[in-house]
């Protein structure tokens, strides 16, 4: 990492964050049994199996440690801590930021981040036959410990951040608070095989209508009526857009009503309703044409928009892609270019940095969020070592003076060549949607 960037990011550190001090000899915490780690965050465990870290290297206690915590989103605390401690333990900088986000700045070449929360769910956390169960093990306390480790081993700079799950609260304070890197690798389950290249943008609002109480019988439409009228032409709209010229859900807009209210008013003068509503968006369509068609449909009532997540769809010519598909090659696999139709934290850092990037990580995406969690540790150690092969890639001085070469596709010289006359004609494999 420069001496601007270090400079920067401890500037950065200062003046805008009241950090949490973390000191890993601290003997007044509560030892638990997470690894024996003593901690200055009181916190609870889950149901862990005895002895269940016995046998494992350094890498993998991390991740049976950070399982071990419970992580959901808004109390990430100790299991930030748990990550402190191990990036001090291996001689590197690290701190808790104001919003609770691990920082660990070091070679910017490479931004490796993933998000430390999980959604709620008390899974058992033992290791059967070489497979590590427990809530957050895919989603993505996976990733976020193999990026970890990777980080620690080739020095490039590592972000943990909290409340992906509700509102990426630490993914726009670090845009925010951090100047941008070179390259960003984004952690989520994609199988130590895939890339996942794309994902949907999320829009929410609330609709809210009011209406002069009346009889039933009366033909004029109520606020319930009024909020029913709406939605279903919203949705008919992106249904009938949706039916033509598409190729799979991905490139569809989805609508969903997750709440629904309405009725009179305590002092029976008024009838009110309100709809939660939320959209997936592709990337063929902005933000602002979503908004455009939900409030063109209004005759009565208004909607108020929360802070909105653009798509985002990356190339699969950048240097990041290339030296994934290499280094999984490598290692013996076949490389998957992938599109989700969900958000994650890359559209955020996407829209607000000018840089490759792409999201990778151990696990599979089927079991985000399941009861039955679990991840192959024969995955999550290759997946740390096809990230350390990138990350040595993308910082080393070759890589930084040229594009990194992909034996299974065309010369680097064609490759800039196809890059500036015609964007679609590279013959790398369309990525799936997922």
């Amino acid at each position: 990492m420069s001496a601007e960037t270090t400079s920067t990011e401890t500037a950065d550190r200062d003046s805008n964050d009241t950090d949490q001090n973390i000191n890993t000899e601290v003997t007044g915490g509560r030892l638990v049994t997470d690894g024996g780690t003593s901690f200055t965050t009181d916190h609870t465990v889950f149901d862990v199996q005895p002895g269940l870290t016995d046998g494992l290297d350094d890498a993998q206690t991390l991740l049976a440690d950070l399982v071990s915590i419970p992580s959901t989103s808004g109390e990430e605390s100790a299991a930030a801590e748990r990550l402190c401690q191990f990036f001090q333990s291996h001689g590197r900088d690290a701190w808790i930021d104001a919003v609770g986000n691990v920082r660990a700045p070091a070679d910017d070449s490479v931004l490796l981040t993933s998000h430390i929360d999980t959604v709620p769910g008390d899974v058992p956390v033992k290791i059967e036959n070489g497979v590590l169960w427990g809530r957050g093990s895919v989603d993505a306390t996976g990733p976020l410990a193999a990026m970890a480790v990777a980080a620690v081993d080739t020095g490039v700079s590592f972000a943990g951040v909290v409340r992906e799950e509700t509102t990426s609260a630490g993914a726009w304070h670090l845009i925010e608070n951090r100047t941008p890197p070179e390259t960003v690798i984004n952690g989520e389950p994609s199988g130590w095989d895939g890339i996942t290249l794309g994902y949907r943008g999320f829009l929410s609002g609330t609709y809210v209508a009011t209406s002069e109480l009346g009889h039933s019988s009366r033909p004029e439409d109520n606020a319930i009526q009024s909020a029913v009228n709406w939605w279903s032409s919203v949705a008919a709209f992106f249904e009938s857009e949706d039916s033509t010229d598409t190729d799979g859900v991905f490139e569809t807009v989805t609508t969903k009503p997750v709440t629904f209210d309405g009725g009179p008013t305590e002092d029976g003068l008024v009838v009110e309703s309100t709809v939660d509503v939320q959209f997936r968006i592709p990337p063929q369509y902005t933000i602002e044409d979503v908004r455009e068609v939900a409030e063109g449909e209004l005759s009565d009532g208004s909607v108020h928009w929360e802070k909105p997540i653009p798509p985002v769809m990356k190339s699969p010519r950048t240097d990041v892609a290339r030296a994934f598909r290499v280094a999984i090659r490598s290692a013996g696999g076949e490389p998957r270019l992938l599109r989700k139709t969900g958000t994650s934290d890359m559209n955020i850092f996407s829209g607000a940095w000018n840089c490759p990037m792409a999201t990778y990580g151990p696990g599979d995406s089927d079991l985000d969020h399941a009861p039955n969690e679990h991840l192959d540790l024969a995955e999550y150690d290759s997946a740390i070592s096809v990230l350390i092969d990138v990350c040595d890639r993308l910082t080393s001085s070759e890589t930084k003076t040229s594009t990194v070469t992909d034996p299974k596709t065309e010369s680097e010289t064609q490759q800039h060549h196809t890059n500036n006359t015609h964007e679609h004609a590279e013959p790398d494999p369309e990525p799936t949607r997922v």
